[in-house]
């Protein structure tokens, strides 16, 4: 089995792959401060819910956008499975061209989304990953990564509303009953929700302009789903793009890949 972790600034997701069969996957937040063992015994505790043994990891794959938790997640791996993860990174094998001005600067996680969109739905495509940042990736019908966009987040558009407005409560994010709010509570969460999907349909129609009528929209991340229902796009909702990413990108640095 191959076990893969997505280090991200809010969630760790992870899974575990049986060939190309995703077997089970979670999601933890992510701690700074955790140390190996902290990581390790909540990965041991996750794997024993779900009837998966140890043992049975033969490799771990993993990409990361928070470069201080890399060492953590290295030794929790050596120490709990007793494998050396591949981290994906410079020099790692994508199959895909990278056309962005300097290609270290593009983060793991978004070449794993665009590799795996490409490979399962085709291009030209377009990822939007609801994260920490609402991020955008643009592949060409030849499978070349073009390059993005970059949004805040609505958990930080959130925060922001409550770090700066003395006055006004955290929420949850959720679709409103209707856009107009009769409280403060109900205000926000119409904005904090129709906000976002005004933004990601405004930079979608622009996306799509520029990269013609056929292009597809995935969606990933966390509030894929929620925000996905409204926009006028109605993306397909892949809540483990990243995950399959990782897989397809670690067959394609086994020795036998490499010699095709």
């Amino acid at each position: 089995m191959l076990f893969v972790i997505d280090v991200g600034n809010t969630n760790i997701g992870l899974g575990i792959f049986k060939g190309s069969e995703l077997r089970a996957q979670w999601r933890l937040s992510t701690n700074r401060n955790q140390t190996a063992d902290e990581l390790g015994i909540l990965i041991r505790n996750l794997f024993t819910f779900d009837e998966v043994r140890p043992d049975q990891v033969k490799a771990v794959m993993v990409s990361s956008v928070v470069p201080t938790l890399n060492p953590v997640v290295e030794e929790m791996a050596e120490r709990y499975f007793h494998l050396k993860p591949h981290l994906l990174g410079p020099g790692t094998r994508t199959g895909m061209a990278i056309h962005y001005d300097n290609p270290q600067e593009v983060g793991a996680d978004r070449i794993a989304d665009s590799v795996a969109a490409f490979e399962k739905y085709g291009g030209p495509c377009i990822i939007v990953d609801f994260g920490t940042a609402i991020t955008f990736d643009s592949v060409s019908a030849k499978g070349e990564y073009l390059g993005g966009v970059i949004a805040p987040g609505i958990g930080i558009s959130a925060e922001a509303l409550f770090a700066r407005a003395a006055r006004l409560p955290r929420v949850e994010i959720r679709e409103p009953e209707r856009v107009i709010g009769t409280n403060t509570v109900s205000s926000m969460q119409s904005g904090l929700f129709y906000g976002a999907v005004g933004l990601v349909d405004g930079v979608l129609d622009r996306l799509c302009a520029a990269m013609g009528p056929k292009t597809r929209v995935i969606a990933t991340g966390g509030q894929a789903a929620l925000v996905a229902s409204a926009s006028k796009y109605k993306p397909l909702v892949d809540v483990s793009l990243t995950l399959e990413g990782l897989r397809i990108i670690y067959e394609r640095n086994l020795p036998n890949a490499r010699r095709k």
